[in-house]
């Protein structure tokens, strides 16, 4: 039965993502799809949450706009690092402040394009979606078991020196990836990364 709403809960991110990027793209606004799902682009497992959109801070409101006059549902959060939008009862959080990977033309620049499910789109740069994840951990939120699974599934296609020397100020993404480490996922310290994959559609 879970696996059933996992299932029907991956489809509908998928129809929200549907729905988005022709809107998007018509009103010529870039951005890069973040968070789980950008991770699931890169094989890791689907995300049965909500969907990041990540936008530059000049281009985010004027995304929001563009997703209401499609049908959106449009809210501000209080949070002051993101808007929000509904595509029917999947949450679409337009990001434009994640922590720790400023949203500009340079990281806009290292996203990779790829085809998910027939949808054409640029995917943030795995190293950048894994900061801002590694980045967010603190005392209040220190789940670490869903964050493990996904940097399991990617292994391979990470630059872990360069996560450790992005996220060497952070206590709470020290003690994560020393336990990647200790549990076998993540390269030593020093180790090259191996060659990303060419893309494939999921």
């Amino acid at each position: 039965m879970g696996g059933d709403l996992e299932a029907r809960s991956f489809d509908a991110i998928v129809d929200a993502l549907r729905a988005a990027v022709p809107v998007l793209h018509e009103a010529e606004i870039p951005f890069l799809l973040g968070g789980s799902m950008a991770v699931w682009a890169y094989g890791g497992p689907e995300p049965v949450n909500d969907l990041d959109l990540m936008f530059r801070p000049q281009d985010a409101e004027r995304a929001q706009q563009a997703l209401a006059r499609a049908g959106f549902r449009t809210g501000d959060p209080p949070e002051e690092w993101l808007l929000k939008a509904w595509h029917h009862d999947v949450l679409v959080d337009l990001i434009f402040a994640p922590r720790g990977v400023p949203i500009d033309d340079d990281t806009l620049a290292r996203g990779n394009e790829r085809s998910l499910s027939a949808i054409r789109l640029r995917v943030m740069a795995l190293e950048d979606v894994l900061t801002s994840k590694l980045l967010a951990l603190d005392e209040h939120q220190l789940d670490m078991s869903y964050l493990l699974q996904l940097v399991r599934a990617v292994r391979e296609q990470v630059d872990w020196d360069e996560l450790r020397r992005r996220t060497a100020d952070s206590p709470y993404a020290e003690a994560f990836l020393l336990l990647a480490e200790r549990l076998g996922i993540s390269a030593p310290p020093g180790t090259e990364p191996t060659p990303a994959p060419p893309a494939t559609t999921p």
